[in-house]
């Protein structure tokens, strides 16, 4: 079946089915994505890791496609029921929807009425009533009533033969997917409130009489109507025509069923009692079924579309800017419990911890002062990092005034995101990595190694607790969890790690590694020292040939025998590289960044059978920039003075901010007051834009208006198009959510929907 499933991701993919071929090849060989995507360039035809991931994951579904297929053909077969049309048909399905909707007639299923009503004979009576509607339909089952077989009387008979047909005309599969098309295409979603809930569920209120199509209701809706439903809130319905349609009145779907069977309303004698079948089976079987189907399949588009978001979003944070290999000081904000510290050198190496209680009830501003001038001269803390939760702007305020009192350390602070921080701090991982340290100081030292290097960072925490998606809590978490696993599989390969240098978490997701290996990396790294050439790696327990070739591009190693350990050139291109040296007659130390050099160079001259033009014109790039970061270069936003609480916020201020999570319908950003603004997609750019992150990224830092402030609600309304005029109509956002509000330490917190763009879209609540 590997052929058909080639042509088939082909056409899908629109590539070639070699590339297809060659690819499926690899993957069953155990090669990952980013090792596929950056050194078999020449096996795939070029694909990029976008392709290879969606071709992977179509490749799993058609192959369970198939194995189904199998599975039916089988069972029909054993039935001896198979025939050649049946089998095309099968053969020919290209989803699992309509492979099952023809396996329908024929799958096993507990014994029904139409079944009991075949073994007391009826089904003749059926057959002869829809062949011959001019019987008379009471006459015509005169001749079943058998007492001896459960039909006791003429209406026994019938409802019996009504069974058989409705179960018939139920199980039709062409006519089932034309009525399930139809009904995607023109069905209403329709949410009420459940009597007596209307107190309890006021932040669902916008959907206590809500109805639209089906098939356009977006994912953030779709998901807060599921959510109310769940909650017991809501109650959810699928509308197929008008509420005001008289009872008696055939709807579109009867109407095709009946024409599909060539039941019709002619006046004669077994016309209504076929027509009444054919009602019976639309309203009390298809339509039921497909209800409960489409409903499905709303979810299942939501949770696609919201994971894509939390995944986009993940790979913007994770590739976010590194402030670098700088001495940190990290502050995570309290009130009572105090601001906790912890100072990290520039290999995010503990130094040094303290707590400081400069806010209430202690207010003791001075002496926060002097433990944190104390701490930044002793280690020479260059930069300050300060988690954005509760009491954040507060401890912005005392990081501001330690910066003043030592100018001759031009410390830096930025205000960093604390999403998961609380999760990485009672994690098993914590405990290793600090076991004599308190649980709330943890806190403090991954604040700091975020702003120092946020990807090596949040590898440690779950992905779902760093707060950048929608409806996390809600969508399907097996994949959730798998999308969210490739993101950061593909962000830690791009960027690529220093062998010597990183933890445990961060080398697991090294292409080919696993947890054992990379605590196998680890041990040998402690026990002997540094890695001084990639080669050493195959001297680690259980690390062999293959997981060497997957894994050694993307391990660095600085300052070692070879200078290509240091650079994404894999090991097997060495010989590219000395082929290079041959001809220059220079060594490689010395082509290494010699940027003239290396563009004077001819990549064809480079290549061979085993390398083509791609893997030469790759290592040539590296050559010239040997180890470069795909990270942008850091920045910080400057949250004005005297702007610390949305109270202090006017319409019509122009601030910069930090964008935190970017929806399908706006972007948050941080403007310093505790509560993320939205910037709605109607007002990120003065052109149409369809889709936010085409503008905006998790982490980029940019200027903003203020256009409303709902105070008691916390609603902030922004733009990015500083010519909209202050109370100009702005089209409606949706309500959503977003799992980690700032201030809420990774928690999630719900949002209360309202009526306008500014009510309407995800408020971030403080606890």
């Amino acid at each position: 079946m590997i052929k058909s499933i080639a042509s088939r991701l082909a056409a899908e993919l629109n590539v070639r089915e070699a590339q297809v071929l060659a690819t499926v090849e690899l993957i069953d060989e155990g090669a990952t994505v980013p090792f596929i995507a950056r050194y078999r360039k020449e096996v795939t035809g070029g694909l990029d890791d976008t392709q290879l991931r969606l071709l992977d994951e179509r490749l799993v579904y058609l192959r369970e496609l198939d194995a189904r297929r199998d599975t039916i053909l089988k069972s029909i077969a054993e039935q001896d029921k198979l025939s050649p049309e049946l089998q095309a048909a099968i053969l020919g399905a290209d989803n699992k929807t309509l492979l099952e909707d023809l396996y329908l007639p024929y799958k096993p299923k507990r014994r029904t009425r139409a079944q009991i009503a075949r073994e007391a004979g009826l089904e003749p009576l059926a057959d002869s009533l829809l062949a011959d509607p001019t019987q008379v339909p009471e006459a015509a089952a005169a001749a079943y009533i058998s007492v001896d077989k459960g039909v006791a009387d003429a209406k026994a008979a019938l409802d019996g033969a009504r069974a058989i047909l409705i179960e018939r005309f139920a199980e039709d599969a062409a006519l089932l997917g034309v009525l399930r098309d139809k009904l995607w295409q023109e069905g209403e979603l329709t949410g009420s409130v459940v009597a007596g809930k209307e107190a309890e569920g006021a932040k669902f209120s916008d959907y206590f009489a809500h109805r639209e199509p089906i098939r356009s209701t977006p994912s953030h809706r779709a998901l807060a109507l599921l959510r109310g439903r769940n909650e017991g809130i809501l109650t959810l319905s699928l509308k197929y025509q008008p509420d005001e349609t008289p009872i008696t009145e055939r709807s579109a779907y009867e109407l095709l069923i009946a024409r599909h069977f060539a039941v019709a309303d002619q006046g004669r004698a077994a016309d209504k009692w076929l027509l009444d079948g054919v009602r019976l089976c639309w309203r009390a079987k298809i339509f039921l079924s497909f209800e409960l189907e489409l409903l499905g399949r709303l979810k299942d588009a939501a949770d696609a579309e919201a994971i894509k978001v939390f995944a986009g979003n993940l790979h913007d944070l994770l590739l976010a800017a590194p402030a670098g290999a700088r001495a940190t000081m990290g502050l995570d904000p309290g009130i009572r419990t105090g601001v906790k510290v912890a100072v990290v050198d520039a290999t995010g190496k503990l130094l040094d911890t303290a707590t400081v209680y400069p806010h209430e009830p202690r207010r003791d501003w001075n002496g926060a002062l002097s433990t944190l001038a104390a701490l930044a001269v002793r280690h020479q803390v260059d930069l300050i990092a300060i988690g954005n939760g509760t009491a954040s702007r507060e401890t912005d305020k005392l990081a501001e005034e330690l910066t003043r009192a030592l100018p001759q350390l031009a410390m830096t602070r930025v205000v960093v995101s604390e999403a998961g921080a609380s999760v990485y701090s009672a994690s098993e991982l914590a405990a290793r990595e600090f076991p004599a340290l308190d649980v709330s100081l943890r806190g403090a030292v991954s604040i700091a190694r975020r702003l120092q290097d946020p990807l090596a960072e949040l590898v440690k925490i779950d992905p779902k607790s760093i707060g950048v998606g929608q409806y996390q809590h809600d969508v399907n978490q097996s994949q959730l969890a798998k999308s969210l696993d490739a993101v950061v599989e593909d962000c830690v390969n791009a960027v690529g790690v220093d062998v010597n240098m990183a933890s445990v978490p961060l080398l697991t997701r090294i292409s080919g590694l696993n947890a054992t290996l990379a605590a196998n990396i680890v041990a040998y790294r402690d026990a002997n020292g540094a890695f001084k050439s990639r080669k050493a790696l195959l001297k680690v327990p259980r690390l062999g040939e293959k997981t060497f070739e997957q894994a050694a591009g993307f391990l660095r190693i600085r300052g070692g025998d070879n200078p290509l350990d240091a650079s994404s050139v894999h090991p097997e291109a060495y010989p590219v590289v000395e082929k290079i040296v041959s001809r220059t007659g220079r060594a490689v130390s010395e082509l290494i960044s010699d940027a003239g050099a290396i563009k004077a160079l001819r990549p064809s001259d480079y290549t061979d059978e085993r390398f083509g033009l791609p893997t030469v014109m790759d290592i040539l790039k590296e050559l010239e920039k040997p180890g470069r970061d795909p990270r942008p270069e850091f920045k910080t936003a400057t949250f004005q003075d005297g702007i610390e609480d949305i109270k202090h916020l006017l319409p019509g201020m122009v601030l910069e901010g930090c964008v935190t999570n970017v929806t399908n319908f706006g972007a948050f950003v941080d403007i310093g007051v505790h509560q993320d603004g939205l910037v709605h997609i109607s007002a990120l750019s003065n052109k149409f834009v369809d889709d936010p992150r085409t503008v905006v990224k998790a982490g980029d830092v940019v200027q903003v208006k203020v256009m409303e402030v709902d105070v008691a609600r916390k609603r902030i309304a922004l733009t990015m198009r500083m010519s909209d005029e202050l109370g100009a109509q702005r089209s409606s956002a949706p309500t959503g959510r977003s799992d980690a509000p700032r201030g809420g330490k990774g928690k999630a917190v719900e949002k209360a929907p309202a009526n306008n763009a500014m009510a309407e879209a995800l408020a971030r609540l403080k606890r």
